[in-house]
This record gives structure tokens, C-alpha cells and sequence, in this order.
């Protein structure tokens, strides 16, 4: 079966998911465009015309363009603010929607639209793409298996400087809201575990470029006594971090670390006398699934799956709204200098 999809979004970010629909011969199977939407008319034109979408709808107001396609399917790449009625125009109009992250920018407003997901019985996903790459599946596959026993502590570094302009600069919480949910989601995902509460200090650090929140530092209790670690800044130059922040899960056994990109160790309690026991090392198995370590092309994929199947993709929204408990838990407790109980959000 072929789905009719209509695009709502049309910036920077949406060339991502074109390409990731053009270049995967089953999303290029299973996935035709039929619309665009965006705001500015002309930037839609545009991204239509770079790649190669001719004869397709395009226009401002998306009811029209879904009317007027029938499209089966809402792809929503627009900013935050606008997500809610974006991705209830598509669930009301029948669609299955896939979402670019946040979940949506409120809580209100995420359990708002995973209940009209569930009213409508439409699916309602989220493009949590860093999970679907292969370091965060080795770590998981880690876990799984115990390679480091029971896991007590998952600690992440991300410090990068990036000067993007637009929007991002001008955002509340700019590292929290656009930028951690990525590891938020990630650690959730390598963790198995339930967040309980968070505790936060944010910052705008002298010489960012941003308007608000360019550094966190967050704590959350996670469910079986663990703890995630999370410090960041979205203004650090000189030497950076990888994109997918520098990890260190501490287990019952032993250690794993990440550097985000290919350098991964891990080692156990070795065998010499004395204060310290020194470690031994061992081999980090590769990602158990390759289909589920490409980014956008994965996520998008098990989107289609779970659509053709019946199944729960593996980013729904019902689910993702725990990844973004935490990051509206930061920001709360970031605001009020205390602890933020979280366990009840998204549930």
C-alpha cells in the first residue's frame, strides 16, 4: 500500500525528511508527497522544486491541502508553538501523523493531543531520530544483556557552540526544550527505566548568543535506584563534545562510556589486591538491529511499519510524553530551585 502525505514545514529541517523519503527504497515505495504547506508559499514552492515534486498541492492553510489530497498521512515539521494545531488539524482530518520533536510545547498540550490521538484512532509519533542510531542501540544492547551488571547511573557531557541564528536563539530554555530532549529521550530508551523526579539549574552564561537557557545542569531519579546525570551548554566553544553528548553508564559490574561517536569501553572489576581491584576489559556487542541505526530513515520507517502492521511505533506519542516530562520537569525545577516529582507526568 502507498500512503498519501502531506508535509506541513518547510525549512531547513524539513530537507531531512525528504531525503530520508527519497533516498529508502521502502519509504520511496510506500510514501508519495501530495502536498506542502508552509506559511510562506514561496519557500514550499521552493523546497518542491529542489526535490523534484512536481504537480503536487501547495499552499498556507493546511485544512485545504489536506481536503483537497485525502492525504493518509501528516508529516509536521513546524516550530513548537505551532504544533498543536497543526497535528490536531491532521488527526482530525483522519491522518496518521508523525511529529518533529518536542512532543508539543506544553504539557497541557502534549497530553491534549495524545488523547486526541486516542479519540481519533489515529497514530501520532514523534522523530526522536537520535535514538535510532547505533551507539544508542549498543548501549541499550549493553543493558539488556547486563555486560555491566544492574544499572545504577547513566552521567551525560554535551558542550558544544553553535551559532544556528533564527529561532533557536530567541527561545525560553533553548538547550532544555530544542537540544536535551535528545539525550533525555536517549537515556530513558538506554535505561529501560522510569523518570521519578528532576532537579535543575539552568543558566545563560556569560558570552551566549542566546536569549535563554544556553547551560543546564540537570538530576533525575530514575525508577530501581538510579540516577541520570545531565550536564550541558549549548555556548561552549573550544573543544566540543560529539552531538550525541559523552556517556558513562556505571553499573553493578562495571562501566561503559561512549564518546558519541565510535570510541566505546567497557571494562568490570579486574582482579588485583589491595585498595583498588583495577578492571578488565570487555567487548561492546555491535547494535542488534541495523535497520534501527539510521536516523530519520529508521524512525520514519517504523512509523510506516507500525501504521502497515497495527502496531505501536516505537516513538508514539503516548510513550514520548515521559521524555518530555523530563525536560518540562527541568525547566519547572529550574525555575523554582526545588525538586520536580515528574512520575505521574506522562501517564
Amino acid at each position: 500500500m502507498t500512503y498519501r502525505a502531506v508535509l506541513c514545514g518547510c525549512g531547513a529541517m524539513a530537507r531531512g525528511w525528504l531525503n530520508a523519503l527519497q533516498s529508502t527504497p521502502e519509504l520511496k515505495e510506500s510514501v508519495t508527497i501530495v502536498g506542502m504547506v508552509d506559511l510562506d508559499r514561496a519557500t514550499a514552492e521552493a523546497l518542491a522544486e529542489e526535490f523534484g515534486l512536481r504537480g503536487i498541492a501547495i499552499g498556507t492553510d493546511l485544512g485545504i491541502v489536506l481536503e483537497a489530497t485525502k492525504a493518509d498521512l501528516l508529516f509536521d515539521v513546524v516550530v513548537p508553538q505551532a504544533r498543536r494545531a497543526v497535528v490536531s488539524a491532521g488527526l482530525l482530518a483522519g491522518c496518521h501523523v508523525l511529529s518533529e520533536k518536542p512532543l508539543a510545547a506544553s504539557m497541557q498540550e502534549a497530553e491534549e493531543l495524545t488523547a486526541l490521538a486516542a479519540k481519533t484512532g489515529r497514530m501520532h509519533a514523534v522523530v526522536q531520530n537520535r535514538r535510532f542510531i547505533s551507539g544508542v542501540r549498543r548501549l541499550r544492547r549493553a543493558v539488556d544483556e547486563g555486560l555491566i551488571g544492574e544499572l545504577t547511573g547513566i552521567h551525560c557531557d554535551f558542550f558544544l557552540g553553535p551559532h544556528f541564528g533564527g529561532f533557536r536563539e530567541a527561545m525560553d530554555n533553548v538547550l532544555l526544550l530544542d537540544m536535551a530532549i535528545h539525550t533525555f529521550d536517549a537515556a530513558r530508551f538506554v535505561s529501560g527505566k522510569t523518570p521519578l523526579s528532576a532537579y535543575c539549574i539552568e543558566t545563560n552564561p556569560s558570552g551566549s548568543w542566546y536569549a535563554h537557557g544556553a547551560s543546564a545542569n540537570a538530576t533525575f531519579r530514575l525508577s530501581g535506584d538510579a540516577v541520570f546525570t545531565y550536564r550541558g551548554s549549548w555556548c561552549a566553544e573550544g573543544r566540543r563534545t560529539s552531538w550525541e553528548s559523552a556517556w558513562r553508564l556505571v553499573g553493578s559490574k562495571g562501566m561503559l562510556t561512549w564518546d558519541g561517536e565510535d570510541a566505546f569501553e567497557a571494562s568490570v572489576a579486574g582482579n588485583e589486591p589491595g585498595l583498588l581491584h583495577g578492571f578488565t576489559t570487555l567487548e561492546v556487542a555491535p547494535a542488534p538491529d541495523d535497520d534501527h541505526t539510521h536516523g530519520h530513515r529508521s524512525v520514519i520507517t517504523d512509523f510506516i511499519r507500525a501504521i502497515r502492521t497495527g502496531t505501536q511505533p516505537e516513538t508514539v506519542s503516548a510513550d514520548n510524553i515521559k521524555s518530555l516530562a523530563m525536560v518540562f520537569g527541568a525547566i519547572e525545577s529550574a525555575r523554582t530551585g526545588m525538586p520536580v516529582n515528574i512520575e505521574q507526568q506522562g501517564h
